[in-house]
């Protein structure tokens, strides 16, 4: 299998400089809830990935920019196919394992390179006369962020902006909106919630790009038993504020419980899901 022939560029940015809240899972702070994010996680998202992946004809040749890059699992796909792929993130922890991850891979050691606060992206390879073919945003970034990458792309690129499905093909919605419940008593802002109909449109076209196609993939989310359903979960990031609002302990108590439903036979918990993506034009 080809992976990519130079090392992968992995770059820290300032969380307020790159991402708003994101309705597609992120990792929670945390060294173990990021390895939670990454070994129970993330590859749920798989099928999203790999769908973008075969409808862009991903492979050699193309330079990839990751927007909220995670614990790489998607930039790795990438670079199997072929791709040069550099990814951006503002967790270090996260950033970490996608070193690991995309070393392991590719056989050769990743870059990180740090980015002042406040100063929007930092120098990337694409500002040095290679631009981007292919940007990325699994997660959701504000449209500032994405104008300022696109800008980074050859005229024409794909941009990839990506969220949740109507909440009426999510089984996991009931379960998401349990955070915010309980985050709710405190005022704390919750990280999810229910996508409207054109929200990608919307930061497409906020960010000076051209919505050119759309495509929804089932992402079920499957998992050996309830313990490592509440682990994953709790790595998304969804629960943190209903963390701080109550405790750790409620919060594990109250998220067992309503993934009751959707246990099966064996103790193995599965809740189909359905996440949407939309392609847009630099």
């Amino acid at each position: 299998m080809t992976v990519v022939s130079r090392p992968p560029a992995l770059v820290r940015t300032h969380p307020s400089a790159a991402h708003a809240p994101s309705p597609a899972p992120r990792p929670a702070a945390g060294s173990s809830r990021a390895r939670d994010w990454a070994e129970i996680q993330e590859r749920m998202m798989v099928p999203l990935y790999e769908a973008v992946y075969d409808r862009l004809d991903l492979g050699p040749g193309a330079r990839l920019l990751g927007l909220g890059c995670g614990s790489g699992l998607a930039l790795l796909l990438a670079a199997r196919r072929g791709a040069q792929v550099t990814g951006l993130d503002s967790d270090p922890r996260r950033l970490a394992l996608a070193r690991e991850r995309l070393t392991a891979g590719s056989g050769r050691e990743a870059s990180h390179r740090a980015a002042l606060p406040g100063r929007g992206l930092p120098d990337l390879p694409g500002e040095r006369g290679r631009p981007f073919t292919v940007i990325t945003a699994f997660e959701r970034v504000r449209a500032s962020t994405l104008a300022e990458a696109a800008a980074l792309a050859e005229r024409g690129s794909a941009v990839v902006l990506a969220s949740w499905g109507p909440a009426e093909r999510c089984a996991s919605t009931p379960v998401l909106r349990l955070g915010a419940r309980l985050a709710d008593p405190a005022g704390a802002p919750a990280a999810w919630r229910a996508p409207g109909r054109d929200d990608l449109e919307d930061l497409a076209r906020a960010a000076g790009l051209t919505p050119a196609g759309s495509g929804r993939v089932a992402c079920p989310f499957g998992y050996a038993d309830t313990d490592s359903a509440v682990r994953g979960l709790l790595s998304t990031g969804y629960f943190d504020a209903a963390i701080r609002a109550l405790d750790e302990a409620r919060v594990v108590k109250e998220l067992t419980e309503a993934l009751h439903p959707y246990r099966r036979e064996g103790g193995m918990v599965w809740m189909p899901n359905v996440f949407r993506y939309l392609i847009a034009s630099a």
